[in-house]
């Protein structure tokens, strides 16, 4: 176990918080994918009830709001995974390390994602 002073309980906050950023731009990042994937599904699904929509298409807009979420999705739990793993290494080593905020932030987010998933999915 590493020697308790200032200096490295100091670094230790400062890897922490760098670890907290990092999550919190996963996190901005998924949100911005997730909304916007269902933000684009909303507006063609009006349009397709006003019927002004082209049907025919292979890939068309509830695909691709699918593919923007099912990535907002993936990117977040990949951050949330790599963030996990990070505090754990460090709690290894230093006990003191306090838990993070970002990753409830995270789950919550990714847990509307999901919700946002399924309702796509589910919803012709």
């Amino acid at each position: 176990m590493a020697e308790k002073n200032a200096a490295t309980d100091l670094a230790v906050d400062r890897t922490r918080l760098a670890h907290d950023r990092t999550l919190l731009a996963w996190v901005r990042t998924a949100a911005s994918l997730i909304s916007f994937g269902f933000t684009i599904y909303k507006f063609f699904e009006y349009l397709r009830d006003k019927g002004e929509l082209r049907t025919d298409r292979k890939f068309g807009p509830r695909e691709f709001a699918l593919l923007l979420i099912g990535i907002g999705v993936a990117a977040l739990l990949i951050g949330a995974i790599e963030n996990v793993r990070a505090m754990v290494s460090l709690r290894r080593e230093y006990t003191n390390v306090p838990y993070s905020r970002a990753t409830l932030i995270a789950g919550l987010l990714a847990a509307l994602g999901i919700i946002a998933f399924i309702a796509v999915v589910f919803r012709q």
